[in-house]
């Protein structure tokens, strides 16, 4: 079985907690199911779900080198020079990033509103970017945009390989077709 959830901003990729923080045992998810791949509590969208350990393996283990694909809300403006390190590779303090692919977007039209809200500064500007990472590091996407000066305001992923969040709303869940 695999299970796709559009994980809500503040929820904690875990089913319980010792401090009372909201959990995925809120979502009515079938049992014995365990998390594919984390995704932060501060961060929303796809997560991924499954009873099957081999399956686990396949979707997290870095030398598959799954693309995951995000949409991220960034301070700033986006650059070429920004865009040229980020598809180089960001020295990070654990080492060199792999390539990410990048551009900019505009924002998403499906776009939820998120609560709390994004904190809307005039004299600041922000922009948005799709970018695809292969690997997935502790906070890899806020610390590589952070590299470049462009710092994470919101962050979505919308895709893991061929599976995607499709309209899903947040809080809610499907079962997938497992694709080879």
């Amino acid at each position: 079985m695999l299970i796709a959830l559009n994980k809500p901003h503040l929820v904690h990729c875990k089913f319980t907690d010792e401090q009372d923080r909201p959990t995925l045992a809120q979502f009515g998810l079938p049992p014995r199911v365990y998390v594919a791949g984390r995704l932060d509590h501060d961060s929303e969208g796809l997560l991924l779900l499954t009873d099957d350990g081999k399956l686990n393996q396949r979707l997290t283990d870095p030398r598959w080198k799954a693309p995951k694909t995000y949409c991220v809300q960034v301070e700033g403006t986006s650059s070429e020079a920004a865009f040229a390190r980020l598809r180089a590779g960001v020295e990070l303090n654990d080492g060199m990033t792999l390539p990410a692919e990048v551009r900019a977007i505009e924002p998403p039209a499906w776009l939820w509103p998120r609560e709390p809200p994004v904190r809307f500064r005039k004299t600041v500007p922000d922009c948005w970017l799709e970018l695809v990472i292969r690997e997935g590091r502790n906070r890899q996407v806020r610390r590589m945009t952070a590299a470049v000066g462009l710092p994470t305001l919101r962050l979505i992923r919308v895709a893991i390989g061929p599976y995607a969040l499709d309209g899903l709303p947040p809080g809610s869940w499907r079962e997938l077709v497992v694709r080879a």
